[in-house]
């Protein structure tokens, strides 16, 4: 089965034509435009989930974008001289309709020389239609990037307008294996899945992850896919239990695996380790978890421990997460360093551009983008395709905290070696 297949969904390009012309987008605060003398003004069109039920993925995109704003308040000096810079910020409401909407207009009606559109493929794909629709730059991130390409008809023919930079599906699956291999089990894995478009992906017997995890030696068992939101697993739990499996893996979000994980301490079932996306990326979600919550283990995006600085500021991921939590009074989270990255990459994009008034020839300056990042290297002549660059990827585990109530802790660098794991990954406390 090749890759288009594997990520097809209806086209949005029919129902996306029509849309942008018209439509006016609500403004999240008003732009902050240098006074300074400058050869023009450059608008940025910033795209995120600001409200609504994937909001907490683009929790920290706000932050970001109000420091660069802070920061380009006298303006940017490019190479071909001073421009000031205005961003405006939209909403997507978590709906790709909306994402397709806002994006239109901000290409068509306000005049955007570059469009980012962050944080979930609902906000990204649609966002990314518009642009390459209506000609217009477009650098996005915070969407495993087949996701991304694949169902736009991205495979066979590459796109002109719009370039992609995170982690791979293959990657966060291969993460998964590598965490279990590190851990003596019987290697018999339970697989958790929703009735959904994740769960559908995530549980795909040929891409998703009973494929790697089976060819690495484990043996798999897959009970019937759980409607989300449902207050009954106890025939999820029967067949784990049935089988002998000493380790779940799969997909869920926080309400779900709360149920889950206290039925499965209620019935007695007690594997020794439960990896699970999305459901563990946030720290809300593994404090709901209660005592359950410590040795949790899901893929990473990033974590304080990562080791690279930051091209805007000089700051390295610790300092970053340190002046989030001391301004908002919050945990850091995963994704506040591709939102901060995100920013990285767009200026540099900028600074070298011939015209960063033209749209051309951003999306030139786009295409010969190699640099490092607070996330690690962007590079777009070395991806697995033309408008990818891929960004690393490790094993976590979250352990009792000090300053909050659990840490994430990078405890395999199977996928990628580009620094050691922070410690070992550890058997559930409560395990059997």
């Amino acid at each position: 089965m090749d890759l288009k297949t594997k990520f097809a969904q209806p086209s949005r390009r029919t129902v996306l034509k029509g849309m942008g012309a018209g439509l006016a987008a609500a403004t999240l605060g008003a732009p902050m435009i240098a006074r300074a003398q400058s050869a023009g003004t450059i608008k940025l069109g910033f795209v995120t989930p600001t409200t609504g039920p994937l909001a907490l993925f683009g929790e920290t995109d706000g932050w970001a974008a109000q420091k660069v704003k802070e920061m380009l308040k006298d303006g940017l000096e490019t190479a071909a001289g001073k421009f000031d810079v205005e961003i405006l910020i939209r909403d997507s409401q978590s709906d790709p309709n909306r994402a397709a909407e806002v994006a239109g207009d901000l290409i068509l009606n306000d005049g955007v020389h570059l469009l980012l559109p962050a944080s979930t493929t609902d906000t990204v794909s649609p966002a990314a239609d518009q642009a390459e629709l209506n000609e217009c730059p477009c650098l996005s991130t915070g969407a495993p990037w087949q996701a991304v390409i694949f169902p736009r008809g991205g495979q066979n023919e590459p796109f002109n307008w719009t370039y992609h930079f995170f982690w791979g599906l293959d990657e966060a699956l291969n993460t998964f294996v590598g965490l279990w291999n590190t851990l003596d089990t019987n290697r018999k894995v339970g697989m958790l899945f929703p009735q959904n478009a994740d769960g559908e992906t995530w549980g795909n017997n040929d891409y998703g992850l009973p494929a790697p995890t089976q060819k690495a030696g484990f043996e798999i068992t897959v009970p019937g896919f759980f409607q989300p939101r449902t207050n009954d697993y106890s025939a999820q739990i029967a067949a784990f239990k049935n089988a002998g499996c000493e380790i779940v893996g799969g997909i869920t979000y926080p309400d779900d695996l709360k149920t889950f994980v206290n039925q499965c301490a209620q019935q007695g079932y007690k594997p020794k380790a439960v990896t699970v996306a999305a459901a563990l990326l946030f720290p809300g979600g593994v404090q709901a978890l209660g005592p359950l919550g410590d040795g949790m283990s899901s893929e990473v995006w990033w974590t304080p421990a990562f080791p690279f600085k930051s091209t805007l500021t000089g700051q390295v991921s610790r300092e970053i997460a340190d002046q989030w939590e001391s301004e908002t009074k919050k945990q850091w989270t995963q994704p506040l360093g591709y939102s901060h990255a995100i920013w990285e990459v767009a200026l540099d994009i900028l600074k070298r551009a011939s015209n960063p008034l033209d749209r051309t020839s951003i999306r030139d300056a786009m295409v010969e983008t190699k640099m490092e990042t607070l996330i690690g290297k962007v590079d777009f002549s070395s991806g697995p395709h033309k408008n990818v660059s891929t960004t690393p990827i490790f094993g976590g585990q979250w352990v009792k905290g000090e300053k909050w109530p659990y840490d994430l802790k990078i405890v395999d660098n199977t996928v990628n070696t580009l620094f050691e794991p922070e410690q070992k990954m550890k058997v559930l406390p409560w395990a059997g």
